[in-house]
């Protein structure tokens, strides 16, 4: 295995297990999302939390694509595109929840409680401009990226299988939330972390030189 190869293991699995580990760390005692919690120091930390989760996550599904591309074909590589995009939208929208929201909590709190509400996939009473096509576009980017990238890496076997189905069922079971309580929220969260936990473990390993084997039928020379 190349230098060069390993290195983008390495980062891809050191990304994916720790954007799944913040995943959920995050999730932990999580506050209801209320005007109070917003003006927070809890709220800043754990935000700021999110915001790098999101990145490292981006981080990790490029450089595994970039790795494994070749293996995980179109699909793979269209899916781990809106996948990223999905992360990368993310950490925006976490980032306006960060600094932009506890700034203007004490005089704008009805836009606030909208966005609040919006986040949980809550239709807002007002109108919320672009924060909620940037919603829309991060849910859509973790769903649809994320089964399709699931589902790849699952056929290329370049990373635990088990990992890989569980991302792809962890993102797309996210839509059951439109018609359940929101206290649901934090618990669908722990099969995506544990998901890009395993995905990121199995990767640092395989980088090593230990781990699954690709799919039948690859040769070694573009492993």
């Amino acid at each position: 295995m190349q230098p060069t190869t390993k290195r983008l293991g390495r980062i891809a699995g050191s990304a994916l297990a720790g954007a799944g580990a913040l995943f959920l760390a995050v999730q932990i005692n999580h506050p209801e999302l209320t005007l109070e919690f917003v003006g927070s120091r809890e709220f800043l930390l754990r935000e700021s939390a999110k915001m790098l989760m999101a990145g490292l996550g981006g981080v990790g599904v490029v450089t595994l694509t970039m790795w494994h591309g070749r293996l995980i074909g179109a699909v793979g590589v269209v899916g781990a595109a809106v996948f990223a995009v999905g992360y990368l939208v993310m950490l925006v929208v976490q980032a306006i929840a960060a600094f932009v929201l506890p700034a203007i909590v004490t005089t704008s709190p009805d836009y606030v409680r909208d966005v609040l509400v919006a986040a949980l996939g809550v239709r807002p009473a007002s109108d919320i401009g672009g924060v909620q096509v940037l919603l829309s576009l991060s849910g859509a980017g973790y769903l649809a990226g994320g089964l399709l990238f699931g589902i790849a890496l699952f056929r290329a076997r370049v990373v635990a299988r088990w990992a890989s189905a569980l991302l792809a069922v962890a993102t797309t079971s996210t839509v059951a939330l439109a018609v359940l309580p929101a206290s649901f929220d934090r618990l669908f969260a722990v099969p995506a972390g544990v998901a890009l936990i395993g995905i990121g473990w199995s990767a640092w390993c395989r980088a090593g030189g230990r781990g699954v084997e690709p799919r039948a039928g690859v040769s070694e020379a573009v492993r």
